[in-house]
Formats: C-alpha cells, sequence, structure tokens
C-alpha cells in the first residue's frame, strides 16, 4: 500500500492516490505500470511523481508494443543509489530493459530517442546494460542540469524533493504536499541561515546541492515524514 502524489501540470494541483503494490499507477492505462514496479527498491510509503511522466510512460509502451521491465524507478534522496540531483528523486525516471540482451536493449533505446516522449534518454555508453529515460520539466537551476529553481507558490515534485530533504534534516515544513507554502518557506529560510547560505528562501543552484548532500543515501530520521 503506498500513497502517491502526482502532480497534474494541466491544473498546476498535487493529487493524492492510495494503492495496493498490484494496482497501476495512477494515470497509467493498460496496466502497464504498476505501483510495485514503479517503486523498484524504496521502501517509501510515500512515492511521487507528475502526469506528464505517467503519459510518456503510456506512450512508450505502446510506441514499443512489448512489456518493459522496470529495474529502478523512484527512490527518496535519504535512500540514495543514485546521483545527488537524480531524476529519479524527482518521480520522473526509469532504468529498464535489464532483463534484455543488447541487442534488444538497443532497439528499445531506440524507441525511446524517436519516440519523442522524453526529455532525456541516456547514452549507451552511461549505461550500457540499461535503458535510462526520463521526463524531467523547468530550467535547471545549476548551469551543470540537475533541478529547477522552485519558491513560494511553487508546486510539484520537485517541491516534494526539498520538503523531504528538509524534513528529514529537522526543518519541518508542516507536512509532505508538494506546495511550497509559509511553512515551507520558513524551513528553507532556517536551513539557509544554518548553512551560511543567502537566505531568500528560494531553493535555486546553491540550496539544492547542499540539500542534497546532506541528505542523500544518509537514510530516514527520526523527523522524516513517512
Amino acid at each position: 500500500m503506498a500513497k502517491i502524489l502526482v502532480y497534474n501540470q494541466d491544473t498546476n494541483r498535487m493529487e493524492s492516490f492510495i494503492r495496493n503494490e498490484s494496482d497501476a499507477m495512477p494515470y497509467n492505462t493498460n496496466r502497464t505500470l504498476k505501483v510495485r514496479e514503479f517503486r523498484g527498491s524504496s521502501k517509501s510509503n510515500i512515492l511521487w511523481t507528475d502526469k506528464r511522466t505517467m503519459q510518456a510512460w503510456n506512450s512508450q509502451r505502446y510506441i514499443y508494443g512489448a512489456p518493459i521491465y522496470v529495474g529502478f524507478a523512484f527512490k527518496r534522496p535519504y535512500e540514495g543509489g543514485h546521483g545527488n540531483q537524480s531524476q529519479h528523486y524527482a518521480g520522473t525516471a526509469f532504468d529498464v530493459g535489464q532483463n534484455l540482451t543488447n541487442a534488444q536493449r538497443t532497439v528499445l533505446r531506440n524507441s525511446a530517442k524517436n519516440s519523442g516522449v522524453w526529455t532525456y534518454v541516456e547514452p549507451v555508453s552511461l549505461s550500457p546494460t540499461w535503458v535510462h529515460f526520463d521526463r524531467r520539466f523547468g530550467t535547471p537551476a545549476c548551469a551543470s542540469g540537475g533541478f529547477p529553481l522552485i519558491k513560494r507558490g511553487s508546486r510539484g515534485n520537485y517541491v516534494c524533493i526539498a520538503q523531504d530533504d528538509l524534513n528529514t534534516l529537522g526543518y519541518r515544513t508542516g507536512g509532505l504536499d508538494g506546495v511550497f507554502g509559509e511553512q515551507t518557506y520558513s524551513a528553507v529560510r532556517r536551513y539557509q541561515s544554518s548553512r551560511g547560505l543567502s537566505v531568500d528562501g528560494i531553493i535555486g543552484c546553491n540550496t539544492w546541492r547542499s540539500l542534497q548532500e546532506n541528505v542523500v543515501g544518509t537514510g530516514a530520521t527520526s523527523t522524516t515524514i513517512n
């Protein structure tokens, strides 16, 4: 059983669903992506993603025309397993096809590249034994890439990451809901002050780097919301 938060870009709203592990993910068609597949190795009771990622998966599955084995999808930052600003933490990325031959993975990778539904498809040189694609969105806050700038009034799965980080570090945001409200704003400012960052309540490049460096792979704490 999992609580799944989904950012709906069409309405700019966060939506909440309760699903069993064998249920289809929200906005998934034809049961081609079950909760347990999206969860992957995550032990979290709360998962998040966005509607466009689910729609991209639907299109990819239709175009490919066969089941797609999912090795890794969602992870919370404190669980680690990926780079500091990995799109897996946003619930927008899939590592798939680990059970395929190299030739079969080439077909799947080319299908993903040609589909036009993914923001990024990783080259074979970086992932020779799986296929990575993701539906990241927003302009990266850092020139080197990563998560977009978020601030008071922002909504979405990247806000979920920030709230998760802050709560895990003891800076309570009043919930984990993907809505950057006053309590999240206050928590960001307290965190920035404690780390010698510019205290503006905005999560840009430096604040993202600091949050993720201090949380990724460290494990849950007594203040983590789960």
